[in-house]
C-alpha cells in the first residue's frame, strides 16, 4: 500500500515573526525526519511565501489548511491509498511516529488514523484515500479519527506556541 507524505508550508506564518518565514526555517527538520520514514514520496504545499525547494501552490491557502491539504492530496501519484500529513512548523517530528501511524493503518484500516501525545490528538495524520474528499477548509482535525498513541516520542513540536 503506497503512502505518500504532504507537508503543509502555505500559511503567512504572522506569529512566528523573522525573515525567512517558519516554514522555510524548519522545513529541513521535517524533511529529514519524513526521509527517515517508510513514506514513498512527498509533497510540499506553498502558499503565502514562495519556499526554496519545489513544492506546490495553493493559490487559496487563506482559507485554511484544508485547501492546502487538498491541493497536495491532488496531485500524488494514482496508487497513492493514503497520505501522512505533517507540518512544517513541527520540527521535532518523530519518523516512527509517522513509521506507528502508518503500521497502525495498514494493520487496522480506516479513514482517518492520528498520533497521539500524552492524550492529545497532534500530527501526523494519515488520511486514506476515501477520506480526500471530505477535507473540510479547517483541515483533517476535525474529522473523527481513530487514535495511535506515541506517548513514548516527543511530540513534533509547534514553534507558534514555544
Amino acid at each position: 500500500m503506497s503512502v505518500h507524505a504532504i507537508v503543509l508550508a502555505a500559511g503567512a506564518s504572522s506569529r512566528y515573526g523573522t525573515t525567512p518565514p517558519k516554514q522555510a526555517a524548519l522545513l529541513s527538520a521535517v524533511l529529514a525526519a519524513l526521509e527517515r520514514s517508510c513514506v514513498k514520496g512527498l509533497v510540499i504545499v506553498s502558499g503565502a511565501h514562495p519556499l526554496p525547494i519545489d513544492s506546490v501552490h495553493c493559490p487559496d491557502w487563506q482559507l485554511g489548511p484544508g485547501a492546502s491539504l487538498r491541493a497536495g492530496l491532488a496531485v500524488l501519484p494514482d496508487d497513492a491509498e493514503a497520505a501522512v500529513v505533517v507540518l512544517a512548523d513541527g520540527p521535532d517530528l518523530d519518523p516512527r511516529a509517522v513509521d506507528r501511524v502508518i503500521e497502525n493503518w495498514r494493520a487496522n484500516g480506516g479513514d482517518v488514523v492520528a498520533a497521539t501525545y500524552g492524550g492529545v490528538r497532534l500530527h501526523p495524520v494519515l488520511l486514506a484515500r476515501a477520506a480526500w474528499a471530505r477535507v473540510p477548509d479547517e483541515g483533517a482535525r476535525s474529522l473523527p479519527a481513530r487514535l495511535v498513541p506515541c506517548d513514548d516520542l516527543t511530540p513534533p513540536g509547534d514553534v507558534d506556541f514555544r
